[in-house]
C-alpha cells in the first residue's frame, strides 16, 4: 500500500478488539486517538492490544492523547441518550441530573446565559433557545428535528467569552496518563494562543509532540504563534465551524494548511469526514471530496472521528479513506509540477540541505531516502518537504519512532544508534536489503546528523549506490 498521508482512527467501542483494530492497521490506520473527554477507564488494555497489533503488524503505531481542555461538554445523560422532540422544553442544570432534565456542570457560564441565547450541541448538530432563568439552571426549547443528545457531547454558546490559557487540572492528570499509557502526541483542545502550548511543554517528556488544535477565532487570530510554538496542528473544523461559520471554514483550512507547509509543520484534517458512515456502509461523494481535497491542499494525515469510535462499519470507513488517499496521491504524482512546495530556506540552512535532498529525489533512479533521527526533528523536516520517494526514519528512541509514524510519507523504524560513519552504512543497507522496491543500482539517499548521538542538526547526505 502505497500511501503518503496518514489516518487517524479514534478509539471507541466499535474497534476496541483485537481483531478490529489489527484489520484497521492492515488498511492503512496509522495512528489511534484516544479522546480524553469521555471516559477511559480500561483504556491500558486497549494500549496493550495495539503495541500488540504493532508487533504482528511490523508498522509502528502513533497513539494520540486528546485532552478535554476548557471546552463545555454536557454531562452523563441517565442511559447514555436522550430524545427531544421539536419545540419540546428542556431543562440545562448546573447542579443536578435526571431523566427530566440535562446536566451542564458550568454554574459560572449557567449565570452568563441569556434569554434567547443559542445552545449548540454535538458540534453544532442540535440547536436550543434558552426562553428563561432560574439560579442553577436555564430553560431551552429544541429547535432541531431527530434530536437525540448523548452524554459528553459538546456544547457551544455563541457570544460567550472563555479564558482558555492555562491546563486544568483534568488536563494535567490526562498528561500523566497519558504518558503513563506510552502515547506519543498530546492534542491541547481550545486552544486560544502559544501559551497553552508552553504550559504543556513544561510537564511532557521530550520525546512526546504537541498537537494544537484550531476550533475558535482567537486561535486563528494567533495561528503563527501558535504554529511556531507545536510541533503539529489540527484542523478541527466542528467547533471552529460554530464559531465562524461553515462557508468560512473551507478557506481557514486552506490557508492553515499553507501556513503550516511554510513553517514546516504537520497539519491533521479532522472532524466529520466521512460522517455519514457512521450509519452507512458507503460515502457520500461529498465525503469523498472532503477527504481528496484535504490531500490535495497538503495535508499530512485526515481523521476518523466517530466514524471509528461508534460507527457501524470503521474498517470500510478506513478502507474508503485509503482508497481516496491513493487515488489522490497518485494524480498528484503524475502531475507534479503542479504540487512541488516552495519553501524558503534563507534563514535556516538545515532546511537548504534538505531541499536539496527533496530536488535529488526527483531522479527516478533514487528509491527511498533513509534519516537517522534521535529526536524525530530530521524526520518532521525531511516530511515536510515532500521528497517524491519513500521517507524511512531510523531512530533508537522508541517514542520518537511511533510519533513520526503519524508523518506524511514516513516509515520508521526503530533502531540502535549507529556508532560512525561505517556502522550508520551497516545500518543503512541491512535496512536496504529488506525493501522489495529498492534493486542493484538504484540509488538511496541518507542523511544524518554528525557526529552521532550528539548533533542537533542534519548536516550530512550521501548518495549511496545500492551494489548488491
Amino acid at each position: 500500500m502505497d500511501k503518503k498521508a496518514k489516518i487517524i482512527a479514534t478509539l471507541g467501542p466499535s474497534i476496541y478488539n483485537e481483531h478490529k483494530l489489527k484489520k484497521l492497521v492492515d488498511l492503512g490506520v496509522d495512528a489511534f486517538r484516544i479522546n480524553f473527554s469521555h471516559n477511559t477507564l480500561g483504556i491500558q488494555k486497549t494500549v496493550s492490544k495495539i503495541r500488540k497489533v504493532e508487533k504482528i503488524s511490523n508498522k509502528k503505531i502513533a497513539l494520540i492523547a486528546d485532552l478535554q481542555g476548557v471546552k463545555l461538554r454536557i454531562g452523563k445523560i441517565i442511559n447514555d441518550h436522550k430524545s427531544v422532540k421539536f419545540n419540546q422544553k428542556i431543562t440545562f442544570d448546573s447542579k443536578k441530573n435526571s431523566r427530566e432534565s440535562i446536566n451542564f456542570p458550568y454554574p459560572n457560564i449557567i449565570k452568563k446565559i441569556k434569554k434567547n441565547s443559542k445552545i449548540l450541541i454535538d458540534d453544532g448538530k442540535f440547536n436550543f433557545k434558552v426562553i428563561s432563568k432560574k439560579k442553577n439552571s436555564v430553560i431551552a426549547v429544541c429547535k432541531t428535528k431527530n434530536c437525540v443528545l448523548k452524554s459528553y457531547k459538546s456544547v457551544h454558546i455563541p457570544k460567550i467569552e472563555l479564558s482558555l490559557n492555562k491546563l486544568t487540572k483534568k488536563d494535567k492528570k490526562d498528561i500523566k496518563t497519558a504518558i503513563k499509557i506510552g502515547c506519543n502526541w498530546i492534542a491541547l483542545s481550545y486552544i486560544q494562543n502559544e501559551k497553552l502550548v508552553n504550559a504543556a511543554r513544561k510537564i511532557i517528556k521530550k520525546d512526546i509532540g504537541i498537537i494544537s488544535k484550531i476550533e475558535n477565532k482567537h486561535a486563528l487570530k494567533n495561528i503563527k504563534k501558535i504554529i511556531d510554538a507545536s510541533d503539529s496542528i489540527m484542523i478541527a473544523r466542528g467547533d471552529l465551524a460554530i464559531e465562524i461559520g461553515h462557508s468560512e471554514v473551507p478557506k481557514a483550512q486552506l490557508s492553515i494548511i499553507k501556513k503550516c507547509t511554510e513553517s514546516s509543520k504537520s497539519v491533521i484534517v479532522a472532524t466529520q469526514m466521512l460522517e455519514s458512515m457512521i450509519e452507512n456502509n458507503t460515502a457520500t461523494r461529498a465525503e469523498i471530496n472532503d477527504v481528496a481535497t484535504a490531500i490535495f491542499q497538503g495535508a499530512d494525515a485526515v481523521m476518523l472521528s466517530a466514524e471509528a469510535a461508534i460507527g457501524k462499519f470503521p474498517t470500510l470507513a478506513a478502507s474508503t479513506m485509503t482508497k481516496t488517499i491513493v487515488s489522490t496521491e497518485k494524480y498528484k504524482k503524475a502531475h507534479i509540477e503542479d504540487f512541488k512546495y516552495s519553501i524558503n530556506p534563507r534563514k535556516d540552512p538545515v532546511k537548504s540541505i534538505l531541499l536539496s535532498v527533496k530536488d535529488i529525489a526527483y531522479n527516478p533512479d533514487v528509491k527511498a531516502v533513509i534519516v537517522f533521527s534521535n529526536s524525530g526533528k530530521s524526520a518532521k523536516l525531511v516530511s515536510s518537504m515532500r521528497p517524491a520517494v519513500k521517507i524511512i526514519t531510523i531512530s533508537p528512541n522508541i517514542n520518537v519512532s511511533r510519533q513520526v509514524s503519524l508523518l506524511w510519507g514516513v516509515e520508521s523504524i526503530n533502531s540502535r544508534d549507529a556508532k560512525g560513519w561505517k556502522d550508520m552504512m551497516m545500518i543503512s543497507r541491512e535496512i536496504i536489503k529488506k525493501i522489495k522496491s529498492i534493486k542493484r543500482n538504484d540509488y538511496v539517499i541518507i542523511t544524518a546528523g554528525l557526529p552521532f548521538g550528539n548533533s542537533k542538526m542534519t548536516n550530512m547526505i550521501r548518495l549511496y549506490k545500492v551494489e548488491n
